[in-house]
């Protein structure tokens, strides 16, 4: 118990954070540009038109809504991280449980490395995925929460009123719009990250002093690409979490309407933007797309 006490806390504080960054990459996600693009350099050097950064899109927050704002949609955040951390832990500890009441539990008999791993990420493949299902409805309430800056809208001012708006208006299908992509990406990109890690721990690196401190980072190396990879299932995601949900944002000019989330992403990937909000930083302005700030998008 303290132990999941000391997680929830330390993901609180994390979460907390990580708010503005998070809300900035939603509403770059979604499409909406409300400042013109400046000309600046990129990392080489080179004169190019770039759309504003992390800090340039914080700022005009602050100047609308004020410091405060930076934290929409913070409240269904920090539950939805707390629950997911518990539900998380509990499932560890079950297999924990069922593995210690086996018979000949106590004696340990020789297992494969690869077969390890793979048993190690079924197990917190399952743990992420029913984390995933139960904090999904919060999920869908930040996401809208932080969207309503687009259309200044209020629609989704508190949590426990959002929880009844959804019902209302869309059913309980409605707590689980992106769903789907969310769960496939997270899997997805758990099996890629181990399986990789695997590999190089198990061919690329030696034994040894140094290669052990090396085979430490390796986890983290892989989970950088393999988030990569997945990342158009976290955009795909998201735009469906607030796809037609009745706020601007959800709506044209910002976003078209999808039927699904494969059409969701075969428009993406039509107009080449699979990747729009993966970086903050030295946004270019997308090639053969005109910029117009009355309507604040591209088209």
């Amino acid at each position: 118990m303290a132990d999941a006490a000391s997680q929830v806390l330390l993901g609180s504080g994390l979460t907390v954070l990580s708010q503005p960054l998070m809300y900035v990459k939603v509403l770059v996600q979604v499409g909406y540009e409300p400042l013109p693009p400046t000309l600046g350099r990129n990392i080489f050097g080179r004169q190019v038109y770039q759309l504003p950064g992390l800090f340039a899109y914080a700022k005009h927050i602050v100047k609308v809504d004020g410091r405060a704002g930076l934290f929409k949609g913070l409240t269904p955040r920090l539950c939805s991280s707390a629950i997911g951390t518990v539900v998380h832990s509990k499932v560890l500890q079950r297999y924990q449980a069922a593995k210690q009441a086996e018979p000949g539990a106590s004696k340990q008999e020789p297992v494969s490395s690869l077969e390890q791993v793979l048993k190690e990420t079924s197990r917190e493949m399952v743990a992420r995925s029913a984390a995933t299902l139960i904090t999904h409805p919060f999920h869908v309430i930040t996401l809208r929460c932080m969207v309503q800056f687009i259309g200044r809208e209020t629609k989704y001012s508190g949590t426990l009123s959002a929880f009844t708006t959804i019902y209302r208006e869309e059913g309980i299908l409605g707590f689980f719009a992106g769903l789907i992509p969310r769960l496939l990406g997270d899997i997805l990109s758990l099996w890629l990250c181990n399986m990789l890690a695997y590999l190089i721990n198990t061919y690329a690196l030696e034994n040894g002093v140094s290669m052990a401190e090396m085979k430490s980072y390796s986890q983290a190396v892989t989970g950088f690409f393999a988030s990569m990879l997945t990342y158009p299932f976290v955009l795909v995601s998201n735009l469906m979490a607030v796809n037609n949900c009745g706020l601007a944002g959800g709506l044209l000019p910002y976003a078209p309407t999808y039927s699904s989330w494969l059409d969701c992403w075969s428009q993406l990937h039509k107009e080449g933007n699979m990747s729009r909000g993966n970086s903050l930083f030295f946004r270019k302005v997308p090639a053969g797309k005109r910029y117009v700030w009355e309507e604040r998008r591209f088209r």
